[in-house]
């Protein structure tokens, strides 16, 4: 199927394209499709993003891919050890639906503490200071994949000032 097609064929049987995040997920669809075959994944390189929205950060492309320009879906090659190439999304190749494991969804709740004149509600310092706990959490449980984000308050911001209480 074309790429659009065959993520369509997924998410009908509440799956997604597969979405390789680590080494291992790339070899274990390594071993399903045949040598010499190529197949579709999930991410498609207009956003960088997997086809279920989230950002990827393992890859393995094939030296001198991703080529851009109208290639923007992206599939395995797995004559050239698995390694990733860019193609148009129109063409027909072969893919496997993948479905993640179930998980369970935690709201933590952050004070910071200290007096600084950052706007912690600045995009950029929030994105930098969600890097950094990505990375403290990875370092700390490097068994368990963790995903951040920010909760956001009705008026926008995520981050806000405690009022002092007057006794």
């Amino acid at each position: 199927m074309t790429w659009m097609d065959a993520r369509s064929y997924c998410r009908e049987r509440h799956t997604e394209l597969a979405i390789p995040r680590t080494l291992a997920e790339n070899e274990e669809i390594r071993a399903v499709i045949p040598a010499g075959l190529f197949s579709w994944m999930g991410l498609y390189r207009e956003n960088y993003k997997w086809s279920d929205g989230t950002m990827y950060v393992f890859e393995s492309w094939a030296p001198g891919d991703p080529h851009g320009g109208v290639e923007k879906c992206t599939g395995a090659y797995f004559t050239a050890k698995g390694h990733w190439a860019d193609w148009t999304c129109d063409l027909r190749k072969p893919f496997i639906c993948h479905h993640d494991l179930p998980f369970t969804k935690q709201v933590v709740k952050v004070k910071l503490v200290g007096n600084s004149a950052v706007d912690l509600n600045d995009p950029a310092v929030l994105e930098k200071l969600q890097e950094k706990l990505q990375q403290k959490l990875q370092e700390t449980n490097s068994a368990a994949e963790v995903k951040l984000s920010w909760k956001k308050h009705l008026d926008g911001t995520t981050f806000y000032k405690e009022k002092k209480e007057l006794k």
